[in-house]
């Protein structure tokens, strides 16, 4: 849709971006994936996930309306935020290039009964010391304003190591004519919107259905350092055949994850 093009009121169209994302850990000792759980309990409680939705709100230029969040027992957490638009703005003063957001204090734009959820889930393997924590998160807005433009700030502010992406635009808003536009915003691939620093880091599969404004990237982190997977020890401890052992471990849990099946 041209940027010139005047609306018949306001613009209704829906865009929601959700996805998961995946941290993957090698915890040798029952103990130490006890405590794996809790660490990731700590690091992603309510309190900080709503840190990083107020980050978003802010990116996205929302309004806080109201904040539910909450800890689960035994693990988990929830933060459910609604939003409001802040003083609209006219299309020529929204920035709606199809490009990577940029920093969080960089943007400036608005949204309308809109809403952000994240959820939390940590677990482990019963047996093979593996430990995956997924977050998901959705970001749903109305208006000119896409919620690509926070893709960027979630994925560095969410570690992660495979995270799976879904972007539809969803009804229609009328021209002062009466014709209806059912997309106002040029996309061909989530990945126009990711920064080219995190495009070098993971390897990346799209699904697009285009005649029904549907995207869908996955991602796999490229880097398979040990170091930074394992919990509570380090390769001091370990043999060159544990070491090997781990190895495969972890890259065969995100081969799974990453193409969503398991692998024998």
């Amino acid at each position: 849709m041209n940027n010139k093009l005047k609306l018949y009121g306001f613009n209704n169209l829906t865009k929601s971006l959700g996805f998961c994302i995946y941290d993957v850990c090698y915890a040798k000792t029952p103990e130490q994936r006890k405590e794996y759980i809790e660490y990731i309990d700590e690091q992603y409680n309510a309190d900080r996930l709503t840190d990083i939705l107020t980050e978003v709100c802010d990116i996205i230029g929302a309004n806080i309306l109201n904040v539910a969040r909450q800890d689960y027992e035994p693990q988990g957490a929830s933060v459910t935020i609604l939003v409001s638009e802040e003083e609209i703005k006219s299309p020529d003063e929204v920035d709606q290039t199809e490009s990577p957001g940029p920093l969080p204090e960089t943007v400036v734009s608005h949204l309308d009964k809109s809403h952000i959820c994240v959820h939390t889930y940590p677990e482990v393997h019963p047996h093979d010391g593996i430990c995956t924590f997924r977050a998901d998160i959705e970001v749903s807005t109305c208006g000119v304003i896409s919620p690509l433009k926070a893709l960027n700030y979630l994925i560095h502010a969410l570690e992660s190591d495979i995270v799976t992406l879904d972007y539809r635009v969803r009804g229609f808003t009328r021209d002062t004519e009466g014709h209806k536009h059912y997309i106002d915003h040029d996309i061909n691939s989530i990945q126009n919107f990711i920064g080219q620093d995190i495009l070098e880091m993971y390897e990346m599969i799209d699904v697009n259905v285009y005649q029904e404004n549907i995207f869908h990237t996955k991602m796999m982190i490229k880097d398979n350092d040990i170091n930074t997977y394992l919990f509570g020890l380090s390769t001091d401890e370990l043999s060159k055949e544990e070491e090997e052992e781990i190895r495969l471990k972890l890259r065969k849990e995100m081969q799974e994850i990453f193409y969503a099946r398991n692998i024998p």
